[in-house]
C-alpha cells in the first residue's frame, strides 16, 4: 500500500507545475494533501480530478486558505471533516477516512510564527488532538496513518539551524515535548525516521535565500502511524526530485494493506 502526502501550498500553483502528472505515475492507493487553498465549489472542476480516484476534502471557510484533501482509490467506510472546535473545523485542518479497518487521515496543524496569539491556538490545538483522539487509540490495535505538516520539528536532526531556532514557532521545546510524549513507549511512530536516521532528510525550505538549493531546511511533513504499523513499512521517501510548493512529497510503502486480494 502506497501512501503519500504533500503540503502544495495551493493546489492550482502545484497542478502547474506537474503535480498531476506526478501524482498519477506514483500510483499510490492515498494521496493526502495540506493547504490546498481551495474551495469544495472549485474542486468539482475537471482540472482538479484524477483518473482513478475520488477526492475528499475538508475546506476552510476563509477563501484561499488552508484546506486539506485525500485522493482515494478506495471507496471509504465513512469519512470524517473537522474535529470538534473552531481552529480545526473553521480553518478545514483534518480529513478522515475510514476503510475496512484502517484510519487515514490528511491534518494541517496550524503555525505560530505569525505571533502569540496564533501560537497559542497552537498549542490548543496539540491538545486537543493529542487528548480527543491520539490518547484513544494508545492502546488500540486499529492501523492508523496520520498524514500532514505538522509545523513541528522534532530533534536537532530534523532543520539545518537548530541553534538559532530554539527560541522560535515549529522548534520549541514544548512543541518538541510534546513530539516526544506522542512518541513515548512506542504508541506512535514516526514512519521516516524509523526507516532513516540521516541527517539533512528535510521537507520544507523557505522560498528566501535560495533555501531550497543550499538545503536549509526543516521537516515539519510527518507520517505518524500507530504501533501496529511498525514493522509493515518497507520504504520511506521525502521525494525532492521535483518542486510543487515549498514542501517535499513524502512517498511511503507499507506491506499492510486492507485491500489485498485473498489467494486460496
Amino acid at each position: 500500500m502506497r501512501v503519500i502526502s504533500c503540503n502544495v501550498n495551493g493546489l492550482r500553483s502545484a497542478y502547474r507545475k506537474g503535480f498531476l502528472g506526478w501524482a498519477k505515475a506514483q500510483d499510490a492507493d492515498f494521496i493526502c494533501l495540506q493547504e490546498i487553498k481551495a474551495q469544495d465549489a472549485d474542486l468539482q472542476a475537471e482540472y482538479f480530478q484524477l483518473p482513478g480516484y475520488q477526492l475528499y476534502t475538508h475546506c476552510a471557510d476563509r477563501k484561499g486558505y488552508s484546506g486539506v484533501a485525500i485522493y482515494s482509490k478506495h471507496l471509504p467506510d465513512s469519512v470524517m471533516r473537522g474535529l470538534g472546535w473552531p481552529c480545526a473545523d473553521e480553518e478545514g485542518r483534518y480529513l478522515e477516512l475510514n476503510i475496512k479497518g484502517l484510519k487515514i487521515a490528511s491534518i494541517y496543524f496550524p503555525s505560530g510564527t505569525s505571533g502569540d496569539h496564533r501560537q497559542a491556538l497552537k498549542y490548543e490545538f496539540m491538545s486537543n488532538y493529542y487528548e480527543r483522539f491520539l490518547k484513544t487509540y494508545q492502546t488500540s490495535s486499529q492501523p492508523v496513518i496520520i498524514c500532514g505538516d505538522w509545523n513541528i520539528a522534532h530533534q536537532a536532526i530534523d532543520l539545518k539551524n537548530w541553534r538559532v531556532n530554539q527560541k522560535n514557532s515549529g522548534f520549541l521545546p514544548e512543541e518538541r515535548a510534546w513530539l516526544d510524549q506522542l512518541f513515548e513507549d512506542e504508541c506512535w511512530v514516526d514512519a521516516f525516521r524509523q526507516c532513516n536516521t540521516q541527517a539533512e532528510e528535510y521537507s520544507w525550505w523557505t522560498y528566501r535565500g535560495q533555501a531550497r538549493a543550499r538545503n536549509v531546511g526543516w521537516r515539519i511533513d510527518y507520517q505518524i502511524i500507530s504501533r501496529a504499523l511498525k514493522e509493515q513499512i518497507i520504504n520511506a521517501v521525502i521525494d525532492r526530485s521535483e518542486v510543487f510548493s515549498d514542501h517535499a512529497p513524502l512517498v511511503f510503502d507499507y506491506a499492510y494493506s486492507p485491500f489485498a486480494e485473498c489467494v486460496d
